[in-house]
Formats: C-alpha cells, sequence, structure tokens
C-alpha cells in the first residue's frame, strides 16, 4: 500500500484480519482463520500502522485456547510496521516512521494488516534490524525491563545473584542481555535443560546455567551454594515451585513472576523475609495509567542498545507470509514448550 503523508487514515474501508471464532486446538487447520474486518478508527493518541511482522507469544496461545472469542477476535500482541496514519494528538511519531510496539491485551490484535495502538507504548524501530528481528522484541523486552529495574530495583551499581527460570524463552533470552549491560554487576544464572537450550542461554552472557529439571533447588544450590537474592520465574504455577525459591533465595530476597497460579502460598515467604511481585506488561495501557510513556520509553531505550550492537534480537525462528496457516505453525511451536528465544511470522 502507497504510504499515506498527512494525518487521515487511508480511505479503504476494510481490511484483511487473522483470528479465532471459537476455541480449537492447534492441530485443527481452522484453528485461526482469515477474515475481512473494518480498518481500525484511530483515536487521539493513536497511530495507524501497517504492519510488516508480527511475533507470537505464550499469551496469544493462551487466548485462542481458553478466551472468548466475542465472535472473531484478532491476535497478536508484538508487531512492527509502518505508521500510515496518526491521530490528532500524537507528538511522538510521524506519518512514515518504523516503529514496534507490544499493543494492549484489551484492543485487536497486530494479526492484521493494519493496527491501531497508542503511541504511548510504541518506540521506533531498531534501525540495524530487520521487520522480523523487531517484531520479536516488544513484549518481552518490556516484561523483562519492568521486572529487572522497576520491580527488582537493579540499577548499575546492583551486585548479586539472578536467577532466571525458563533462560532460554523469550523472556529470559532479553533479559539476561538487559542484566549484563544494564547492571553489569548482577551474576546472571540461567535454567535450561537441553544442550541446545543451555547453550543458547550460554551465548546470550549468562555467567552460569542450571539445569531446571529433577530438584530445582537442589540443583542451584549446587551451583550458587549461597543462594541468589533475586529469582525472575514464568513457572511458579509448577507443583513445588515456590518451596524452591524459598529454599534458593537469600533471606531478603526478591521474586518476580509473570504466570497464573491457582494458589500461592505467600506465608512460606515469610521466614526469609521474601519479597514476592507480579509483572505485567500490559497493565499500564489496560488501566491508561499516568506513566504509560514509560513504554515508549523502554522501547526506544532497548532500541538504541541494539543499534549500539550491545543487544541482539532473540528471533530463531522466521516464517513467511503473514497467513492463518504460517500463525498456526508458529502457535505450534510455541505451544510445544519447546521454543528458544522468539517465533516470528513475517511478510518480508
Amino acid at each position: 500500500m502507497t504510504e499515506s503523508h498527512s494525518n487521515e487514515a487511508p480511505s479503504e474501508s476494510s481490511m484483511e484480519a487473522i483470528g479465532y471464532t471459537t476455541n480449537k486446538p492447534v492441530d485443527e487447520p481452522d484453528s485461526l482463520v482469515a477474515r475481512s474486518i473494518p480498518r481500525p478508527r484511530i483515536g487521539e493518541h493513536d497511530l495507524l500502522v501497517e504492519v510488516k511482522a508480527v511475533s507470537v507469544n505464550p499469551v496469544d496461545v493462551k487466548q485462542r485456547a481458553h478466551a472468548h472469542a466475542d465472535g472473531f477476535r484478532v491476535l497478536g500482541y508484538d508487531g512492527a510496521g509502518v505508521v500510515v496514519a496518526a491521530g490528532d494528538g500524537v507528538k511522538l511519531f510521524e506519518v512514515g516512521d518504523h516503529v514496534y510496539y507490544a499493543g494492549a491485551i484489551n484492543r485487536p490484535g497486530s494479526n492484521a494488516r493494519f493496527q491501531a495502538v497508542d503511541e504511548r507504548i510504541v518506540g521506533r524501530k531498531p534501525a540495524s534490524l530487520t521487520w522480523g528481528e523487531a517484531a520479536a522484541l516488544p513484549l518481552t523486552t518490556l516484561t523483562a525491563f519492568e521486572a529487572l529495574f522497576e520491580k527488582l530495583h537493579l540499577t548499575a551499581t546492583s551486585a548479586g545473584t539472578l536467577l532466571i527460570v525458563g533462560a532460554a524463552g523469550g523472556v529470559g533470552s532479553i533479559m539476561i542481555q538487559l542484566a549484563k549491560v544494564l547492571a553489569p554487576g548482577v551474576r546472571v544464572v540461567g535454567t535450561a535443560s537441553r544442550p541446545e537450550t543451555q547453550d543458547w542461554v550460554r551465548s546470550l552472557g549468562a555467567d552460569a546455567v542450571v539445569d531446571h529439571t529433577g530438584d530445582l533447588a537442589a540443583n542451584v544450590l549446587a551451583a550458587e551454594p549461597d543462594g541468589v537474592d533475586w529469582i525472575f520465574t514464568a513457572a511458579s504455577a509448577k507443583p513445588g515451585a515456590v518451596a524452591s525459591y524459598v529454599r534458593i533465595a537469600k533471606p531478603f530476597g526478591q521474586i518476580v513472576a509473570i504466570d497464573d497460579p491457582h494458589n500461592l502460598d505467600v506465608v512460606s515467604l515469610k521466614g526469609k523475609a521474601l519479597s514476592w511481585h507480579w509483572e505485567f506488561m500490559f497493565a499500564r495501557s489496560l488501566h491508561q495509567t499516568t506513566d504509560m510513556i514509560q513504554q515508549h520509553r523502554i522501547l526506544s531505550r532497548v532500541a538504541e542498545l541494539i543499534d549500539e550492537g550491545k543487544i541482539r534480537s532473540t528471533a530463531t525462528t522466521q516464517l513467511s507470509p503473514i497467513n492463518p496457516e504460517q500463525l498456526i505453525a508458529a502457535h505450534r511451536i510455541v505451544e510445544s514448550g519447546r521454543a528458544i528465544g522468539k517465533v516470528v511470522v513475517t511478510d518480508e
């Protein structure tokens, strides 16, 4: 599509989007389908982005499998593309800018030709990355950054040991890099269970790698006998996980989680005066917080680090083009639980 050079949305009234109508297993060929739907209307602070690449996250898989479609639901919580129109109140971007973003959980997603997204949660795309490499990053980058620097309050002068449970996944892969670059005094220990995932975690800069199968606490304490200061986890719902973290953590340690355990024994944290944090990167956009622009700042800062060669994209698998078949294939990889880094789908 020819780019517009005004603040008015392109004149076409419809577009193709990919989503689901009912909750189906990923192996069913119509678990994701294409539909023609109205093109998004943009609000005062919105950008209309022509989507060039997307990535698939566990939240996409969970939504497709369990969330009500309300007729037809467009998925996609990562995107990279070109700004083709902007709302009257937009100040950070112009038509023609290349951007990347994670979107909002309560708005239609990026698996569409065009997406409306609030400029305050959008960053300028790293110039050194392809569309697919950029689309791999926003959701996991925001999650990792907020967990490290807003929940655990790590700084450039922090010293101690950080344990990342499931370090070969999307969040862990960018978290290792952010910690090593922005908190260089922190020792990073990542967990991974297969030779290829362990090699990947080491390649990203982890100081040590521990197998998370079997007795996690025993495995970590064998490598770190004094325990760790901070724990990041996407697996707190696993039976026995919280008890393991209590064993691993030093007194006054901190734990930040992103998953959804049905029950959480917080009383067990008291003996060591441990702190538990939740990280949910959609909270700012969902609740329209006064500091929403912080996500723009985070993505812009990380884009600078990437273009300086200090951080690399976590994209490991690229599929093309953006259509139901390729998105189903991406969902299948993520749903397997064996993905390394990020899976992207692109029209490149």
